[in-house]
């Protein structure tokens, strides 16, 4: 990466700050762009979900491994509930994702409490040996008395998939040809007469544009986070022999002794994954963590949407220049760095990977999706929304410090920052989790052809970065429709 005209400024830059500039490129497609990130995590889109509790859990790590990135568990989950999750996700299939079921008995209320947590919308009814005889939709339920049985309202005999057939070479192009010829968007993926699954129209396509992140047993990938203090060896241990693909050390303030003793705990074990450790915010830190036994740091302090602790305590830095610096002195290294926070639009994503990031953390923007763990609210206005908070807020504090005495929780929650709730929005648009990974790697993909960069890799080498003011900043934003 390489400054306009050399113009390097003495003060530090946040994302609206900078923008990419145009290069002769021989790119020709967005698809002849490689995303796939090269520090070891085994992921093949450079998007990191972050360890928050109201964004990360189960559904929210198999979705983004299927589509080729990776959640982070976090820290503040029981460890046999980690081991229960990472299990579970392990078990997913990695092309057709775990559908919602109920039985011909159960009523339309029960329908509507699970409908609204999947994109699409549905859901199959099954008998008791999983055998599908009908689908569930929000339109089925609609006007209908709550109690009505869902015999009466499912959609008899579904299409259905064969799942031997979805998984042969040619199986996804086949399932699409048949569910466009029954003029469906959805249908139960059935093996010996039980459902195992479900596929989409769209999710046909994007198991076409995306590979999955899945270790060497073929089984989707997913990251588990602990914390500096206890008994950091015995933590690690249970998140390692959960399974976990990545271990993230993870506190506020990264570059301390606390942390660099944590991972002296950790590399006691041998790992035999990448080993995550932050946050940081200089070329300094970072050599510290690397130096101690990180394989990748996190980079952020204080860009985060909940996040008060710039404005609580004044310390922090620009995200911007905290990637370039943080990620050139982890290169010199051999090492990475992941940016965390204040990723707004996709652009700030092709940004940090210009900066020269391997990957991008990205947090509340994925909490108002249908994949995060909150149940699903509405507003006054109607809107539905999730309910996001910080992972240093009172909120989160309060989780983590749950085998304290009354005393000492009482004493903790007095000393944190971030905010404790805050409503996320679900985008009609782009309401789950797949919607804004298409959105995010379509800017970046786009971004890679202006730069002329076929990988990740190459977008950093080839970068040319300018700077701008508010008002150019402003002018790049579309205006509303009809102005």
């Amino acid at each position: 990466m390489r400054f306009l005209d050399d113009h390097r400024p003495a003060h530090d830059l946040t994302y609206a700050d900078v923008f990419l500039v145009p290069s002769r490129s021989a790119v020709g497609s967005r698809l002849d762009v490689d995303l796939t990130p090269r520090d070891g995590t085994g992921t093949t889109v450079p998007v990191v979900v972050a360890n928050m509790t109201a964004v990360t859990g189960r559904r929210m790590a198999e979705t983004v491994a299927r589509r080729g990135g990776l959640a982070v568990l976090p820290q503040d989950v029981p460890a046999d509930v980690v081991a229960d999750v990472v299990r579970w996700v392990k078990d997913r299939h990695p092309l057709w994702e775990t559908h919602l079921h109920l039985r011909p008995t159960d009523r339309v209320v029960d329908a509507l409490h699970l409908l609204p947590k999947r994109s699409h919308g549905a859901l199959v009814v099954t008998e008791t040996d999983g055998a599908p005889v009908g689908v569930v939709t929000a339109d089925d339920c609609d006007g209908v008395d709550r109690f009505t049985l869902l015999a009466e309202v499912m959609n008899r005999d579904p299409l259905s998939l064969d799942a031997d057939t979805v998984e042969k070479p040619d199986g996804l192009e086949r399932a699409f040809e048949a569910l466009d010829a029954a003029r469906m968007t959805f249908a139960p993926v059935v093996r010996e007469g039980r459902c195992v699954g479900v596929l989409t129209r769209v999710g046909v396509l994007r198991s076409r544009l995306y590979e999955p992140a899945t270790d060497v047993e073929g089984r989707l990938r997913i990251g588990v986070a602990i914390g500096i203090n206890g008994d950091v060896a015995a933590t690690a241990g249970a998140a390692l022999g959960s399974g976990a693909d990545v271990l993230v050390v993870d506190t506020a303030h990264g570059h301390q002794e606390r942390m660099i003793e944590a991972l002296g705990a950790v590399r006691a074990l041998s790992p035999t994954v990448p080993v995550v450790a932050g946050n940081v915010v200089t070329a300094e830190g970072v050599r510290d963590l690397v130096a101690a036994g990180a394989d990748i740091v996190k980079v952020g302090v204080g860009p985060g949407a909940m996040c008060t602790t710039r404005m609580m305590t004044a310390v922090g830095r620009p995200q911007f220049s905290a990637v370039a610096e943080c990620a050139a002195a982890a290169r010199d290294l051999g090492a990475h760095v992941w940016a965390d926070g204040g990723v707004r639009h996709p652009r700030d994503v092709a940004l940090a990977l210009a900066a020269g990031a391997s990957q991008v953390m990205i947090g509340s923007w994925f909490a108002g999706t249908h994949e995060s763990p909150g149940d699903p609210m509405t507003d006054a206005a109607g809107r539905t929304y999730k309910e996001s908070f910080g992972m240093a807020s009172a909120r989160a504090v309060a989780a983590r410090t749950r085998t304290d005495s009354p005393f000492e929780r009482a004493r903790k929650a007095l000393f944190s920052e971030g905010i404790s709730s805050s409503q996320m929005l679900l985008d009609p648009q782009r309401p789950g989790v797949e919607d804004l990974i298409d959105h995010i790697t379509a800017g970046l993909r786009s971004a890679c052809t202006y730069a002329g960069a076929r990988t990740v890799a190459e977008l950093h080498e080839r970068a040319v970065v300018g700077i701008q003011s508010s008002a150019g900043y402003e002018e790049g934003r579309p205006l509303p429709a009809g102005w």
